[in-house]
């Protein structure tokens, strides 16, 4: 199943820095992309049109896309349209998913409220944790021409694989992870989207964009039907 995954600070000229909770970014650390880039993008890259909106989901943080996934049809093939590769840099990092998930059973690693109290699933990581999962096939990640690297270690050349440090010396929990294709794009413009949209997503990421930003979430909508499924 094809999933497109947007986030709203991929439509910016520029990067924000985090900013503090329940805040946002200043107007003058970025622009939001004019509204004729928005629909050229959505257009001939990723290959929606406005006749025909792809089902999908608006919500605040990108980490609320795993709810949504947890009902799709597995696996997924993910396009993640963002300024970040949100794989855990930076905290609460990869290590808890590397040490502590992948060494479990396949079967017995699904436990998103469990991650949530224990503080160790956010926007910054969610995708990881969905490769943990092993609900994702096939893995994309266009970035914003502004992007910083934020690649890990375990994204090699064309393909993603995670692997412990745990695994490596206790045989018995090596669950021998399988090679997920990934292809970055750090030029969106090369990017096309290789089969329609079954599942398309906006995360607005508040702390990411700033206020102006939110004037594309209605353009967006004209591509994606929000109206179901918005948390």
């Amino acid at each position: 199943m094809y999933v497109l995954d947007l986030d709203l600070d991929f439509f910016l000229d520029n990067i924000c820095p985090l900013a503090e909770k329940g805040t946002r970014p200043d107007a003058n650390q970025a622009s939001p992309w004019p509204e004729e880039q928005v629909r050229f993008f959505l257009e001939h890259n990723c290959g929606l049109r406005r006749e025909t909106p792809v089902p999908g989901a608006l919500f605040e943080t990108h980490d609320q896309a795993l709810s949504h996934w947890q009902g799709l049809e597995k696996p997924l093939s993910v396009t993640h349209v963002d300024a970040h590769s949100d794989l855990g840099v930076g905290k609460p990092g990869p290590a808890f998913v590397l040490e502590s998930v992948i060494t479990r059973p396949a079967e017995a690693r699904l436990d998103i409220p469990g991650y949530y109290a224990q503080q160790k699933l956010d926007e910054a990581n969610y995708l990881l944790f969905a490769l943990a999962f092993r609900w994702i096939s096939e893995l994309e990640n266009v970035r914003n021409p502004a992007s910083l690297p934020d690649m890990p270690s375990f994204c090699g050349e064309g393909f993603l694989q995670l692997e412990s440090a745990v695994g490596r010396l206790i045989p018995a929990l090596n669950r021998h992870e399988p090679k997920i294709p990934y292809r970055v794009y750090a030029d969106w413009r090369t990017f096309r989207a290789k089969a329609p949209y079954a599942f398309a997503s906006l995360a607005v990421s508040p702390r990411y964009a700033p206020q102006a930003a939110d004037a594309l979430i209605p353009i967006i909508g004209e591509y994606v039907d929000f109206s179901a499924t918005t948390t």
